[in-house]
């Protein structure tokens, strides 16, 4: 049976908001892309997401034709924390479930068998998050349609990284992973490595699960001339530009990369090297929101912003805030490197992005960023929080122009492989399955 129309659930972030906030980042890129190019293939998609404000209409169709996000009413109508969010998963379903009744206009479908496939109002559905997960779930009663899960973090990963009791997940998510684990037709990951996290802290089946990696729109991420691109983004020509692009959250690791910065200062400072000037270098830090509110809210900037201080980098980093996706390939063609400090990663949309513009990047060996980032040839991976190690790697790239630049071509032919439609080519093998 041909595929018509999914439905994609993303329940607590959407995929029409600005990239670098508290809760968006790759997911939300995944989400988006992934419905774009389905759309390109005359598949009809709906995307399921909490209204965050209230809306002047409840869809959206700016991502593509044939795509509509839907803005579902669930708990107010405001940002609420994502520990606070599991209560509002049945009223969200159940919306859910009366709204696709209301547009069929057919109450029979109250009735529906799981086997009855006419009467299904999608043919597949696609969850993203573990709320998503649930709600996915709790659909089979109404819809009766099967469904693909993808977790995008794990939750005893990001527990056994935690450095203090409120950076580990509730029990609430580790036993709705589980559960989904256990329910959901098929799930994907991005990596083996994720498949193995699945399969030792879950008990999933490995042939229940299908390894599709996120991708990268090379349309739009691609090589760029650096000097172009440093005029675009306003950086003088003879800065060289370290960046970091992300949420910004202990997990993240961007500690290690300003202690890195003070070790390369420091180096600078004694001559290390002749080829680079503590004057010549510039750190942009992209995400989350700087301001004073900002960091009233977010615990993890206000501390970033203290440790600058402290390292006395106020000279060298700079907090550039959320940018728009559409302006991030100039950001990362202007850098010299990319670099994702993470404690954990599932994949590193990030990384693959900035290698799809040619930019070399320096990476946390861990996660799925061990698979992604070939060590000496698109980038380099250091062991977690050392961040000597990082400075080296930093250091290296600074000073060589003809190893960054050849790291930058093997990186930018690397990432083809990844762009939007061969992944959907994976997804789609998904779906088929389960119809």
């Amino acid at each position: 049976m041909a595929i018509r129309k999914i439905a994609l659930i993303s329940f607590h972030t959407s995929p029409l908001a600005t990239l670098g906030g508290k809760d968006t980042g790759g997911m939300n890129v995944f989400v988006r892309e992934t419905a774009r190019e389905l759309a390109h293939r005359n598949v009809a998609v709906d995307v399921f997401t909490r209204s965050q404000s209230v809306p002047s209409s409840r869809i959206d169709t700016s991502i593509a034709p044939n795509v509509r996000v839907i803005q579902v009413p669930a708990g107010p109508e405001t940002p609420v924390p994502k520990r606070d969010l599991l209560r509002y998963v049945p009223e969200f379903t159940e919306w859910m479930c009366r709204f696709s009744l209301a547009e069929n206009e057919d109450e029979t479908t109250l009735h529906r068998t799981p086997d009855d496939q006419e009467r299904r109002p999608y043919d597949v559905i696609h969850s993203h998050y573990w709320l998503s997960g649930l709600v996915a779930d709790s659909l089979r009663q109404c819809w009766g349609t099967r469904y693909v899960h993808t977790y995008h973090t794990l939750a005893e990963l990001k527990n056994q990284i935690a450095q203090s009791p409120e950076q580990r997940e509730p029990e609430e998510r580790l036993q709705g992973e589980l559960s989904i684990c256990a329910s959901a037709d098929l799930i994907t990951a991005a990596t083996k490595v994720e498949q193995q996290q699945l399969t030792q802290y879950y008990g999933a089946r490995v042939a229940h699960i299908r390894i599709v990696p996120p991708g990268v729109d090379t349309s739009k991420f691609h090589p760029i001339e650096q000097s172009y691109a440093k005029a675009v983004i306003g950086i003088p020509q003879n800065h060289r530009m370290v960046l970091f692009a992300g949420r910004i959250e202990p997990l993240k690791g961007i500690d290690t990369l300003f202690r890195a910065m003070a070790v390369l200062r420091q180096r600078l400072g004694n001559g290390s090297s002749h080829a680079l000037s503590s004057e010549d270098v510039c750190v942009a830090v992209i995400g989350g929101d700087p301001s004073e509110t900002g960091q009233r809210e977010n615990n993890e900037m206000a501390r970033l912003y203290a440790l600058r201080d402290e390292l006395g980098l106020n000279d060298l980093i700079a907090f550039l805030g959320a940018r728009d996706q559409n302006t991030l390939q100039y950001y990362y063609a202007a850098a010299d490197c990319l670099v994702m400090p993470s404690h954990y990663e599932s994949f590193g949309m990030v990384a693959l992005e900035a290698m799809a513009c040619g930019t070399p990047v320096v990476v946390s060996d861990v996660g799925g960023l061990s698979q992604l980032v070939r060590h000496n040839q698109t980038g380099f991976r250091v062991l977690a929080r050392d961040e000597a190690a990082m400075a080296d790697a930093i250091e290296r790239l600074l000073t060589n122009a003809v190893l960054r630049r050849r790291m930058g071509y093997r990186a930018s032919c690397y990432a083809e492989d990844y762009s939007w439609a061969r992944i959907v080519d994976k997804l789609m093998g998904v779906y088929e399955e389960i119809i």
